[in-house]
């Protein structure tokens, strides 16, 4: 029997940005509780929150001065107990971000660390002399830019840190840290979560010896400074596997079916590592490479076959198509590719996770220098690795603030979100929101596309097809996408299900920009 999170198709939820309920311009708990409806309708099963654990926020809640707490910009724990509370009564799951490898340099341990050499928790982060010279002790390098090392004056040491200096990374090595921060998954257990998205992971361990990574041969001016070396002894290390196992035996611990989401940026063969060997893993290692994939029906469809090939005996395979550090998907390929985008993500093989605004066509919206937040583009502007313009607020009405505030959004509105709201696209069966909800409908009705195989990925030209098959009665469904702006001849016998222009197409020829789902005969 398929497991809940197999069939399911997940949300995610960025609560700075999703509903303001107290009129402060950030999104917060009860907010996303009063909007809980919309995922309801729009056919979703579970939902993933980005942090909203205590912070200083320089990160905006990745630099977590408490993991078991609410900041009060999103509420409080009551407010949280309500939220799983409600979300379940509609049968919605909950799955939490969950920070492992960094706290906050204002987190209670990282301060006692920082307080002496000798004291009882120095060795909860790493930390190491300086060079001979006095500098850094390698060449390691933050994935914010500059060194991943900061001198504490007062104890003469570097503490590492992957990210901002703020970020100080935790020492998965000693085991007490690796307890305490096991003990955070039964907190959140107990209060009724199910399941987690683990941040950052390929960063949780470093290499033992302190090594430099090499540099990187194909690094070009432009690019991410990060990028100038290869993260061979930052990221990915062996130690890694026995942590992930460690987080495995918490939830399976657990009554029901929890879930273990991994998030690792790696190539494939490295990523099927994370399944882990027996259970050991997690269940879901993020699957990222169709944001980088070119979008052209030949390496669509390469892609799919070489990951399906790589999956491990059992392994459940999942697609992730953009998210709150990535560009839009209509800012990457436009209006039109992107329906055919929501069309792909939710009929392969697997779990799809769809990033919140995704299902409005939302667009990267330009925000002016003087209201940057993100530490990222602060540190080295001018590269366009911001992440503002895609964590912007949702618009749910053509109102003041498109109903997400009644006071001054922690980041600006784009202009277009009147005309994108939930509210302007709800009843035009032809909206980008009616195509999710109807694709939606569609997964949830086919056992083909929900727990099926997927078989024939092929492509010729534009056009991108493959095959699912129910795994109960045998029936085939056929999606075939157009990622190109001319009609294509298609050969088909059977009857159409679903269109991405708002209707039922035609089974003998593709439009411009068109996908459609078919019931093979």
């Amino acid at each position: 029997m398929a497991a809940w999170w197999q069939g399911a198709v997940i949300y995610q939820v960025y609560p700075r940005s999703f509903q303001d309920s107290d009129g402060d311009g950030v999104g917060d708990l009860p907010g996303i509780t009063a909007r809980l409806d919309h995922l309801v309708h729009l056919g979703v099963d579970a939902l993933w929150i980005s942090p909203f654990y205590p912070s200083p926020m320089a990160d905006f809640g990745y630099d977590v001065a408490d993991h078991c707490d609410v900041d009060p910009v999103f509420g409080r724990l009551a407010d949280f107990d309500r939220l799983v509370a409600a979300a379940h009564d509609r049968g919605l799951r909950v799955i939490l971000d969950y920070v492992p490898n960094h706290t906050a340099d204002t987190h209670p341990w990282f301060v006692a660390s920082r307080a002496s050499r000798t004291g009882p928790k120095r060795d909860w982060y790493v930390w190491r002399d300086p060079a001979p010279d006095g500098g850094p002790p390698n060449n390691w390098l933050s994935e914010f830019g500059g060194s991943a090392w900061t001198l504490d004056a007062a104890t003469g040491q570097y503490f590492y840190h992957a990210y901002l200096p703020q970020q100080p990374d935790l020492n998965w090595r000693n085991p007490d840290v690796q307890a305490a921060m096991l003990d955070v998954l039964r907190f959140w257990l107990e209060r009724g979560v199910d399941g987690f998205r683990v941040d950052a992971i390929h960063h949780l361990i470093e290499d033992a010896a302190f090594r430099d990574n090499p540099p990187n041969p194909d690094w070009r001016p432009g690019q991410s400074p990060a990028r100038r070396l290869i993260r061979a002894r930052t990221m990915d290390q062996p130690e890694l596997q026995p942590a992930i196992a460690a987080m495995r035996r918490v939830t399976d611990a657990w009554p029901g079916e929890r879930l273990l989401i991994g998030e690792a940026w790696l190539p494939i063969d490295r990523l099927m590592v994370y399944y882990g060997e027996g259970g050991t893993g997690f269940h879901l290692p993020f699957n990222f490479h169709l944001i980088t994939t070119p979008w052209q029906a030949g390496a669509i469809a390469e892609l799919i076959c070489r990951y399906e090939a790589a999956l491990p005996e059992g392994a459940w395979p999942n697609w992730v198509l953009g998210n709150h550090d990535r560009s839009r998907i209509v800012s990457r390929i436009g209006p039109e590719q992107a329906r055919i985008a929501a069309m792909l993500l939710l009929t392969l093989r697997g779990t799809p996770t769809l990033y919140q605004g995704e299902e409005l066509g939302l667009t990267d919206v330009p925000i002016p220098p003087a209201l940057v937040q993100d530490p990222w583009e602060k540190r080295v502007p001018g590269l366009g690795l911001g992440r503002d313009p895609v964590r912007t607020p949702m618009p749910w009405q053509d109102a003041p603030q498109a109903g997400f505030t009644t006071g001054t959004p922690w980041l600006p509105l784009g202009e277009d979100h009147a005309a994108l709201s939930v509210a302007a696209q709800a009843h035009d069966p032809r909206s980008m929101l009616s195509l999710h909800r109807d694709l939606l409908m569609l997964r949830r009705r086919e056992g083909a596309l929900s727990l099926g195989p997927i078989m024939a990925v092929r492509a010729a030209g534009d056009v991108l097809r493959y095959e699912r098959q129910d795994p109960q009665d045998g029936r085939r469904l056929l999606v075939a996408l157009n990622l190109g702006g001319t009609a294509q001849p298609l050969e088909a016998r059977g009857a159409p299900l679903l269109s991405t222009h708002g209707d039922y197409g035609s089974p003998s020829r593709l439009r411009p920009h068109e996908g459609l789902v078919i019931e093979l005969d």
